[in-house]
């Protein structure tokens, strides 16, 4: 009992059999996923507190060429859009709404990039586990059968091996589904601030 006590980290990983493996991997590719996602969109989300205010000072000059070097310098998704936008001044606003609309897509689709894997993740961590737990029960009554010794440290020790597998899967679906939702909240709060930048850069010319 004293050793079963003091088992580590790494001995309860080995024990949980060779479920663990598919499942350390799933963790280790959503963590990537979280952090990668959460530096890129917080990236987008950077933009002069005066942009708008230095683009329509450009604008209302003329200066277009200053405009569109402006938004380029940005180097950000909303500069791009709104760059989009430049390039069609002198078209119908429909044309320019459209074109804007269109590079949105793009932009939202950069930040959406692997975001599917996290959903998958979440669904299907916790149900590897499972797997990993039932085959360990079959296999511990199979053990049961064969030796005819029904031993209740037999059940408890194998049981609880197996369950690490249910344990791990839980929490890396949990990983995912939460990072999953915290990185979509991020993006919705993108997708706000862009179509408010577009709204706004069409008031300028409409001005």
């Amino acid at each position: 009992m004293e050793q079963e006590s003091g088992l580590s980290l790494f001995d309860l990983i080995v024990k949980g059999g060779v479920i663990m493996i598919p499942l350390g991997i799933l963790s280790m590719i959503s963590i990537y996923v979280i952090i990668e996602r959460w530096i890129f969109i917080n990236q987008a989300l950077k933009l002069e507190a005066n942009f708008m205010a230095n683009l329509n000072d450009l604008l209302g000059k003329g200066d277009i060429k200053a405009a569109k070097a402006y938004c380029q310098r940005q180097n950000n998704p909303i500069s791009r859009v709104i760059e989009k936008g430049i390039n069609r001044i002198g078209k119908p606003i429909k044309d320019i709404e459209s074109a804007m609309e269109s590079v949105s897509g793009i932009e939202m689709d950069k930040l959406e990039k692997n975001l599917g894997f996290l959903g998958i993740t979440a669904g299907i961590a916790p149900m590897l586990g499972f797997i990993g737990t039932i085959s360990g029960i079959i296999k511990i009554f199979y053990n049961i059968s064969v030796s005819d010794n029904i031993s209740i440290g037999l059940i408890a020790g194998g049981l609880y091996e197996k369950m690490i597998t249910s344990g791990t899967g839980l929490i890396v679906g949990l990983i995912a589904y939460g990072g999953y939702h915290l990185l979509n909240t991020r993006i919705d709060r993108f997708s706000h601030k862009l179509q408010q930048s577009a709204i706004d850069f069409i008031d300028i010319l409409e001005s």
